[in-house]
């Protein structure tokens, strides 16, 4: 005990420390407030792992590396702290393209330690060597190598700095040699080499941006996930009622935006709220905050090309490399979300001082939100064999409590969701996002139940992404991790089944799935396990499991008929075919007939 305290009074006071690269590495994470580490254990880093339970690290072994980054990305997005993985070298390593592929585009700060072969084998083609940096280039925003043990802890202290300034994943890549050996070194507080502080825009761009707000009849805003990392909303909320501006969510961000606010119009992109699309067309001024307004995000859905053409548009965002990258606008401001919208909504006190009221817009909203409310409600009642996945989806958002964490992967139900997820708290909507790889919400429902363990978790996820997680319903029932998966199982690959419906006149390659029942396979990895194909059972069963807060998998066989339309209509054709062979298959030959 007097021991660890001297360390603590010599990191304190600024001493050099005589440490091997290892306990260096641990005590930069120690300060970071690193809690978990998530990975499969190799020998590569054994030297650093040996560590972790005395410094009050918990390390999370999953079944597959890449559950580890998509568990890490969820829990940086609920709790605000950078999530770290690591594996072994080579495919240990590799494993996690995918994730992290996922956790940069969708912004999330995170820290990959990537053991690499040793210095004295480095180009040998040696056992587990790969050019791991090379890999990961292009999916982080920086990839740091270790060159020497004395640079351990500045070189890990650098990739926390721009893993958080710069929002997304950087790879730490540290020859496995290198965790052996001595050095001396200071262990520096964060506040000594990043800030937190963000900033606020140029004041005469807010300025500009508060003259078109002020004049706007139409104005409309949407707020996206920079608002809610920034802590932001609130904010938002305050500059919409004094606007009298309807509000929408960026896609996949239905938690950017309180759902029960008069204003709040729900989320626009595929599958999202007719109420949003149908007011934003006719916006004359469109304020997006915290977010890029990304092309996928902003594409006509339901055939209504709703994103205004002529509106002036003011977008703050973080990164000036997403300032009118996709959009032409009319005030661009790089600043944090939250500053930046304290900052406008200010002036607009000082040049507007009383709120504007406009009843009418009010009622317009209302009206439009009513409206869809309604056509979800009468969608999810149309029968289905054996449940309408819509109905499914009605009924599990009205049994959760109003704080549950759902996380959404990629697939026809679990877009089709977007429409009905609604959230009055930030950090409750962890989605899939544009990266759009499927295995991702159950390994994230883990990670953010991680970061909130008292609260609610659910995965929303179709049986084709069940199969590539699945595995680690075990990681779950030994770590205690009570997430609820709802696997929408109607045994096809539905998103690409709906496009050999529309374009291929229901020729089906590769798209249907036999597969056992899942309740079963849970119940033997140790989990709670149900089966439902009545949606009257779906209240009593999520009522039932987060009674008893274990990880549960609950079954909801759904009818594989009833489809949400095609997620790409821009990238699909009707088939053309001109060999002879294949002439069968073209889509005028098959229409005559």
């Amino acid at each position: 005990m007097a021991q660890q305290e001297a360390v603590k009074q010599k990191i304190a006071t600024g001493q050099k420390l005589k440490m091997t690269p290892s306990e260096a590495i641990v005590e930069t994470l120690v300060q970071e407030n690193v809690k978990e580490i998530y990975g499969i254990l190799g020998s590569a880093f054994m030297d650093m792992l040996d560590l972790l339970p005395t410094a009050g690290i918990e390390f999370i072994p999953v079944r597959h590396e890449q559950s580890a980054a998509h568990m890490a990305d969820a829990f940086t997005r609920v709790s605000g702290t950078a999530g770290v993985v690591i594996g072994q070298n080579g495919p240990g390593i590799t494993n996690m393209v995918t994730s992290v592929a996922a956790a940069y585009q969708a912004h999330t700060p995170m820290v990959v330690i990537s053991p690499s072969a040793g210095t004295p084998t480095i180009g040998w083609d040696g056992f587990q060597e790969a050019d791991q940096v090379s890999i990961f280039k292009s999916i982080t925003k920086e990839t740091v190598r270790v060159t020497h043990t004395s640079r351990v802890a500045d070189c890990l202290r650098t990739a926390f700095r721009i893993a958080y300034a710069e929002r997304g994943p950087v790879l730490y890549d540290i020859p496995r040699d290198l965790f052996y050996g001595e050095l001396e070194d200071r262990i520096l507080e964060p506040h000594q080499y990043r800030t937190d502080a963000r900033g606020s825009g140029d004041p005469a761009l807010i300025q500009n941006a508060v003259e078109l707000l002020k004049n706007a009849k139409n104005p409309v805003i949407i707020s996206g996930r920079g608002a809610v990392d920034a802590d932001g909303v609130d904010t938002v909320v305050q500059i919409a009622e004094h606007l009298s501006a309807p509000a929408a969510v960026s896609y996949m961000h239905n938690d950017a935006f309180p759902a029960d606010h008069p204003l709040a119009v729900g989320p626009i992109g595929y599958m999202g709220s007719k109420a949003a699309m149908n007011t934003l067309k006719d916006a004359d001024v469109l304020l997006a905050i915290g977010t890029r307004l990304s092309v996928f995000g902003t594409l006509p859905c339901y055939d209504i090309d709703y994103f205004p053409k002529n509106a002036k548009i003011i977008q703050i965002d973080i990164n000036p490399r997403n300032i009118a990258r996709t959009h032409p606008i009319e005030v661009g401001i790089i600043g944090d979300a939250r500053a930046a919208s304290e900052g406008l909504l200010k002036q607009l006190k000082k040049v507007q001082p009383e709120p504007v009221k406009n009843a009418e817009r009010l009622a317009e909203v209302a009206k439009e939100k009513e409206a869809w409310e309604q056509e979800l409600v009468d969608l999810a009642m149309v029968p289905g064999n054996p449940i309408n996945p819509r109905r499914a989806l009605l009924e599990l958002t009205r049994a959760l409590p109003e704080n549950t964490i759902i996380s959404t992967d990629i697939g026809n139900v679990s877009s089709t969701a977007n429409a009905y997820l609604k959230f009055n708290q930030t950090r409750r909507h962890i989605a899939a996002l544009t990266f759009g790889n499927t295995g991702f919400a159950y390994p994230a429902a883990m990670g953010a139940q991680i970061a909130e363990p008292d609260t609610p978790v659910v995965a929303i996820v179709g049986d084709g992404a069940w199969g590539m997680s699945l595995h680690e319903v075990s990681t779950a029932v030994e770590q205690n991790i009570p997430v609820i998966a709802c696997v929408f199982n109607n045994k096809a690959w539905a998103a690409e089944k709906k496009n050999q419906v529309d374009y291929y006149n229901n020729r089906f390659v590769g798209s249907d799935i036999e597969a056992p029942c899942f309740a079963e396979v849970a119940k033997s990895m140790g989990a709670l396990g149900y089966v439902i194909d009545k949606p009257e059972d779906i209240e009593g069963v999520v009522k039932e499991v987060l009674e008893k807060r274990k990880p549960a998998v609950l079954n909801i066989y759904v009818d594989g008929t009833q489809l949400a339309p095609p997620f790409r209509k821009d990238a699909l054709k009707m088939p053309t075919r001109f060999l002879d062979k294949y002439k069968h298959l073209d889509y005028e030959e098959w229409k005559e007939k």
